[in-house]
């Protein structure tokens, strides 16, 4: 194997620069994390007049929100009538409700505002990888709830080089409105919009500690310290000792991408018919895009539980993506890169305050839509402003006997999920 080059996204658009100045000694708003959430909330904050710091232990954005595979889509896990028994009908309602609306925010601000982040609305198909999966995705769509339920089409096996071309799969559902951005390239718009509104930015800049001091925060850090009256955690899948609280609530999950090497753009085209995002049932997750050029695939998934080293990964992605797509057995990877998925027990995203202290977090890898609105929305409520309201506001955070931080069960888990996949369960 050639040297492998790491981030595909960062060729055509290099990460945001922050100053090389001193901390300030104090600002209104201090925001710990540079990711979507960060980046939208410090525009808000800004824009209400508040002096807002963005701090970042290592680039401005470096985190998983540039090193996604950009797919848009309506954005919670749990099914409706889960959410339903678990807090109620009305905030059941208000949680899909935000979902369908994060995905036409962002829509609407690069169709209608034109933020230049890569938009492409090409839909999505989704594979059963057996023909009980292939009844439970049709069953799923079907039984949408009547008020947020998406278009859809049904692919069965008979039409299946229609959506994909792939002998592994029996059929699968098409969702039309889905979309792809580039991440890197929202990252860098949602930058500007917050510098142009009068954010200030640090990077490699780690926070080492919280204390409350009367009616302020001191936020230290590598660079030294900053006072603030109000504090927004937005580091996800980051999130450090320096708040235990939170850091025992979201745990990191390791998301591996592999960019092949040049194709023929027919061979693409073949393979993904439509430029559509691509996944499947089996529990390690997959996901799979054309590059934006439609000369390479982007191949997602769950590869290893807790390696940072990417390169000892790019075998089993490739053996992953080889099963799914013969034709591309012998392929030359290119690229390959990582990022951790920040995931809540209850696999939903919490957003909320505690002591004073601003979250939110936990986007259980579908952060790409609901991180930019989130984020607006936390940062409304921290400014005073109208509009910050939403139904995930304070819902309980759960947490797990003898979790502090480090994912110890995921190993085991990632074994577990690639057996019953093997099966076909």
């Amino acid at each position: 194997m050639s040297r492998l080059a790491g981030c595909y996204w960062t060729e055509d658009a290099p990460l945001p620069l922050a100053p090389a100045a001193p901390l300030p000694s104090s600002a209104d708003v201090v925001i710990i994390g540079s990711g979507y959430t960060g980046l939208a909330a410090a525009r808000e904050t800004a824009l209400a007049g508040r002096s807002t710091l963005v701090l970042d232990a290592g680039e401005i954005g470096g985190g998983c929100s540039s090193r996604n595979g950009g797919q848009v889509a309506f954005s919670f896990k749990p099914a409706h009538g889960t959410l339903v028994e678990r807090h109620g009908r009305a905030i059941a309602d208000g949680i899909y409700r935000e979902g369908v609306e994060a995905v036409d925010e962002l829509r609407r601000l690069a169709v209608e505002e034109g933020l230049d982040c890569g938009w492409r609305e090409s839909g999505c198909f989704v594979a059963a990888h057996t023909p009980r999966h292939f009844q439970a995705l049709v069953q799923e769509a079907e039984s949408q709830p009547k008020a947020f339920r998406a278009p859809y089409e049904v692919v069965p096996r008979s039409r299946l080089q229609e959506a994909v071309d792939s002998p592994l799969y029996h059929g699968g559902v098409i969702y039309p409105r889905d979309a792809s951005v580039h991440p890197q390239k929202l990252v860098v718009a949602l930058h500007a919009r917050a510098a142009a509104a009068g954010a200030d930015f640090r990077s490699h800049c780690e926070v080492l500690g919280l204390a409350r001091r009367r009616h302020a925060w001191e936020v230290s850090t590598r660079q030294g310290s900053v006072s603030a009256s109000r504090v927004l955690v937005a580091t996800n899948g980051y999130t450090g000792a320096f708040s235990p609280w939170h850091r025992r609530r979201v745990f990191p999950i390791g998301s591996y991408i592999a960019a092949t090497e040049a194709l023929d753009p027919a061979l693409v085209a073949r393979l993904i018919p439509h430029g559509r995002n691509f996944g499947d049932t089996r529990r390690v997750v997959i996901y799979v895009r054309p590059s934006p050029d439609g000369r390479r695939i982007l191949f997602g998934g769950r590869a290893a539980a807790g390696e940072t080293d990417v390169a000892r990964c790019v075998p089993m992605l490739a053996r992953m993506m080889a099963q799914v797509f013969p034709a591309l057995a012998g392929v030359q990877i290119t690229h390959a890169w990582m990022g951790f998925v920040g995931f809540t027990f209850d696999t939903i995203a919490n957003v909320g305050e505690r002591d004073g202290l601003y979250h939110a977090m936990g986007y259980c890898g579908q952060g790409v839509p609901t991180a930019p609105y989130y984020g607006r929305r936390i940062g409304l409520r921290m400014a005073d402003q109208d509009g910050g309201e939403t139904a995930l506001w304070n819902l309980p955070f759960a947490t797990r006997p003898y979790y502090g931080g480090r994912p110890w069960f995921l190993p085991a888990a990632v074994q577990a999920y690639r057996f019953l996949d093997r099966l076909g369960w």
